[in-house]
């Protein structure tokens, strides 16, 4: 169920979101000074809004997005500066909107994969490495291990700048609600 959002929280969203999708797609990083502002923002406004009940709402939506997040990190499908992003996204969202938003990025990044494995011409490849992917994974283990190039550091590994996939999917949520 989607909780309505204050305005100012609509705002910070957005603000937070489309810095970091203009410093990824910009640089491929997204700063740490930002990531740490949304978490602050998340958690100051949550609890100014909506008092004690705020940072408990913050601080869910916070912890959810680490549980879904963490492990992409530590399997090296996602980039620290895209965990960090996407916690501060969880505190200003919370819970329950964060996994709205979480599905529709993972949505819109799928489409956006797509499309950029297909203009690359490499499907034959991807598919290939999904099957690594899902074998390795399947067995308990890091694909990267079994295939480096599967390791999103990798400079051969096609990659997207998720930073600004999250700024769309957090505004898809926000335009819909």
């Amino acid at each position: 169920m989607i909780e309505q959002m204050p305005l100012v929280l609509k705002l910070a969203l957005i603000a937070v979101v489309a810095s970091a999708a203009y410093y990824d797609v910009r640089t491929r990083k997204i700063p740490n000074w930002l990531n740490l502002s949304g978490l602050v923002l998340g958690l100051g406004l949550n609890a100014l809004l909506l008092h004690g009940h705020g940072v408990v709402v913050a601080l869910l939506g916070l912890g959810l997005s680490l549980l879904i997040y963490i492990p992409l990190y530590l399997i090296r499908g996602m980039g620290a500066g895209d965990v960090k992003l996407m916690a501060a996204v969880g505190s200003i969202a919370g819970p329950q909107n964060w996994l709205v938003i979480f599905l529709v990025t993972a949505v819109l990044g799928g489409i956006a994969a797509f499309a950029l494995v297909f203009c690359k011409r490499r499907i034959p490849e991807t598919l290939a490495n999904l099957s690594t992917i899902l074998g390795e994974l399947s067995r308990g283990k890091a694909p990267f291990r079994k295939d480096p190039e599967l390791d999103m550091r990798n400079q051969r590994s096609l990659g997207l700048p998720h930073g600004a996939v999250i700024a769309a999917g957090s505004l898809a949520f926000l335009f819909t609600i």
